[in-house]
Protein backbone atom coordinates (compact mmCIF):
# COMPACT_ATOMS: atom_id res chain seq x y z
CA UNK A 1 0.00 0.00 0.00
CA UNK A 2 1.43 3.33 -1.08
CA UNK A 3 1.41 6.14 1.46
CA UNK A 4 2.30 9.76 0.76
CA UNK A 5 2.40 11.81 3.95
CA UNK A 6 3.04 15.54 4.11
CA UNK A 7 4.07 17.52 7.16
CA UNK A 8 5.41 20.93 8.08
CA UNK A 9 2.49 23.17 7.30
CA UNK A 10 1.29 25.83 9.67
CA UNK A 11 0.64 29.50 10.27
CA UNK A 12 3.38 31.98 9.50
CA UNK A 13 3.61 35.73 9.05
CA UNK A 14 4.30 37.25 5.67
CA UNK A 15 8.01 37.20 4.96
CA UNK A 16 8.52 34.08 7.02
CA UNK A 17 9.59 30.59 6.05
CA UNK A 18 8.31 27.04 6.26
CA UNK A 19 9.72 23.72 5.15
CA UNK A 20 7.31 21.08 3.99
CA UNK A 21 8.30 17.43 4.03
CA UNK A 22 6.73 14.49 2.25
CA UNK A 23 7.63 10.92 3.07
CA UNK A 24 6.60 8.11 0.76
CA UNK A 25 6.34 4.40 1.44
CA UNK A 26 5.14 1.40 -0.48
CA UNK A 27 6.88 2.19 -3.75
CA UNK A 28 10.40 2.52 -5.14
CA UNK A 29 10.84 6.19 -4.38
CA UNK A 30 13.84 6.77 -6.64
CA UNK A 31 11.78 5.67 -9.65
CA UNK A 32 9.36 8.59 -9.34
CA UNK A 33 9.49 12.28 -9.93
CA UNK A 34 7.93 14.16 -7.03
CA UNK A 35 5.77 17.22 -7.19
CA UNK A 36 4.15 19.77 -4.93
CA UNK A 37 0.75 21.19 -5.74
CA UNK A 38 -1.45 23.65 -3.91
CA UNK A 39 -5.09 24.61 -3.84
CA UNK A 40 -6.46 27.78 -2.34
CA UNK A 41 -10.14 28.12 -1.41
CA UNK A 42 -12.23 28.71 -4.50
CA UNK A 43 -9.32 28.09 -6.85
CA UNK A 44 -8.15 25.19 -8.94
CA UNK A 45 -5.26 23.02 -7.85
CA UNK A 46 -2.01 24.24 -9.38
CA UNK A 47 1.42 22.72 -9.74
CA UNK A 48 4.01 24.48 -7.61
CA UNK A 49 7.21 22.56 -8.17
CA UNK A 50 8.57 19.26 -9.40
CA UNK A 51 11.83 17.36 -9.07
CA UNK A 52 13.07 14.52 -11.21
CA UNK A 53 13.84 11.09 -9.79
CA UNK A 54 17.53 11.89 -9.55
CA UNK A 55 17.05 15.41 -8.28
CA UNK A 56 18.92 16.76 -11.26
CA UNK A 57 15.99 18.59 -12.77
CA UNK A 58 13.64 20.94 -10.97
CA UNK A 59 10.84 23.20 -12.09
CA UNK A 60 8.76 25.91 -10.44
CA UNK A 61 5.67 27.86 -11.23
CA UNK A 62 6.52 31.50 -11.92
CA UNK A 63 4.94 32.86 -8.75
CA UNK A 64 7.33 30.94 -6.48
CA UNK A 65 10.56 31.12 -8.46
CA UNK A 66 13.38 32.49 -6.33
CA UNK A 67 11.43 31.88 -3.11
CA UNK A 68 10.75 28.13 -3.01
CA UNK A 69 13.28 25.32 -3.34
CA UNK A 70 12.43 21.68 -3.90
CA UNK A 71 14.83 18.91 -2.94
CA UNK A 72 14.77 15.19 -2.25
CA UNK A 73 16.62 12.58 -0.26
CA UNK A 74 16.21 9.22 -1.92
CA UNK A 75 17.79 7.46 1.05
CA UNK A 76 14.97 8.77 3.24
CA UNK A 77 12.17 8.49 0.66
CA UNK A 78 11.46 12.14 1.35
CA UNK A 79 10.95 15.26 -0.71
CA UNK A 80 11.09 18.77 0.72
CA UNK A 81 9.77 22.18 -0.21
CA UNK A 82 11.61 25.06 1.41
CA UNK A 83 9.40 28.11 1.25
CA UNK A 84 10.94 31.51 1.98
CA UNK A 85 9.61 35.06 1.76
CA UNK A 86 6.09 33.74 2.09
CA UNK A 87 3.21 35.90 0.95
CA UNK A 88 -0.47 35.82 1.90
CA UNK A 89 -1.23 34.58 -1.61
CA UNK A 90 0.78 31.44 -0.85
CA UNK A 91 -1.97 30.41 1.57
CA UNK A 92 -3.33 27.07 0.41
CA UNK A 93 -3.51 23.38 1.06
CA UNK A 94 -0.26 21.91 -0.20
CA UNK A 95 -0.22 18.43 -1.66
CA UNK A 96 2.68 16.14 -2.40
CA UNK A 97 2.45 13.78 -5.34
CA UNK A 98 4.45 10.96 -6.86
CA UNK A 99 4.56 11.35 -10.61
CA UNK A 100 5.87 9.12 -13.36
CA UNK A 101 7.78 12.13 -14.61
CA UNK A 102 7.42 15.88 -14.08
CA UNK A 103 5.33 16.42 -17.20
CA UNK A 104 3.32 13.28 -16.61
CA UNK A 105 0.29 12.34 -14.63
CA UNK A 106 0.19 11.91 -10.89
CA UNK A 107 0.39 8.34 -9.68
CA UNK A 108 -0.22 8.95 -5.97
CA UNK A 109 -1.43 11.90 -3.91
CA UNK A 110 -0.88 12.84 -0.30
CA UNK A 111 -3.63 14.11 1.95
CA UNK A 112 -2.30 17.66 2.10
CA UNK A 113 -0.90 20.05 4.68
CA UNK A 114 -2.30 23.53 5.29
CA UNK A 115 -0.12 26.59 4.88
CA UNK A 116 -1.53 29.90 6.07
CA UNK A 117 0.38 33.15 5.65
CA UNK A 118 -0.91 36.12 7.60
CA UNK A 119 -0.37 39.68 6.45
Amino acid sequence: QVQVVESGGGLVQAGGSLRLSCTVSGLTFRNYAMGWFRQAPGKEREGVSCISWSGGLTSYTDSVKGRFTISRDNAKNTVYLQMNSLKPEDTAMYYCAARYYCLGSVAYWGQGTQVTVSS
